[in-house]
């Protein structure tokens, strides 16, 4: 039997000895005085029990072998996969060409762009400033060359025309060149109208040609005047 307590009372017969660090216990008469601590219990029950689940969830829970467990590395690897593969594919998803309301614009040497109707009535200017109607020389091949003067594929371009086609220089602003290359007229486009209307930008250095039939439709667009074969074809279909 267990020694008394400071009160000359011992444990109640049938009872073990109780550690005396526990000091002093007392067994109430009425179950419903421990309601307090059974609470306090059950609660510190139930967070154990989430904590070994939460712990199994994610794979902390110790492996039979004793060695760590694999679940949590395993877990933040894929993840790191997963944000990778959906990186890739966000890169190289194709994505769909915006479409504009401009003539098409066709890179050479491809083929010609469909027709895209008649040009407006542009005026440009002579070198006396004197209004000089668009529609009054075609079939043309109107070459901008307010960025360019590319005075030899001008000269080429001259002598590839056919009869009855016209060859224009069209120069940026009012300034006119006053001798221009034998067989070609030269005029200004003060209000640039025409760069407008193709929502055509000037790169330096570079010379597109329009190649307009006699009904003023655009037939083709080059962007960079260059050898006169890749657009010899075309200059046959405005002079038929």
């Amino acid at each position: 039997m267990g020694m008394p307590d400071a009160e000359g009372q011992g444990p109640p017969d049938g009872l073990p000895d109780l550690p005396p660090e526990w000091g002093r216990v007392i067994v109430p008469d009425d179950a419903s005085a421990l309601a307090h601590e059974a609470r306090q219990v059950r609660r510190e029950l139930r967070r154990l029990r989430r904590r070994a689940v939460w712990r199994r969830r994610l794979g902390r829970t110790p492996r039979p072998d004793g060695r760590p467990p694999l679940g949590l590395p395993a877990l933040i690897l894929l993840m790191s996969v997963l944000i990778t593969l959906a990186g890739l594919a966000a890169v190289t998803w194709p994505r769909s060409a915006r479409s504009g309301d401009g003539p098409t614009v066709v890179p050479y040497p491809t083929a010609a762009p469909a027709a895209v109707g008649p040009l407006p009535a542009f005026d440009l200017v002579d070198v006396a400033q004197a209004p000089v109607p668009l529609r009054s020389l075609l079939p043309a091949m109107i070459v901008l060359v307010d960025a360019c003067a590319c005075a030899e594929q001008v000269a080429q371009a001259a002598v590839a025309a056919p009869p009855g086609v016209t060859v224009i220089t069209v120069a940026g602003g009012r300034k006119v060149d006053a001798s221009p290359t034998p067989g070609v007229r030269a005029l200004a486009d003060p209000a640039g109208g025409l760069r407008d209307y193709l929502h055509l930008a000037a790169h330096p250095g570079t010379a597109p040609a329009l190649l307009v039939d006699r009904e003023g439709t655009l037939v083709r667009l080059v962007p960079e005047l260059g050898p006169v074969e890749q657009y010899r074809d075309d200059l046959a279909r405005i002079a038929a």
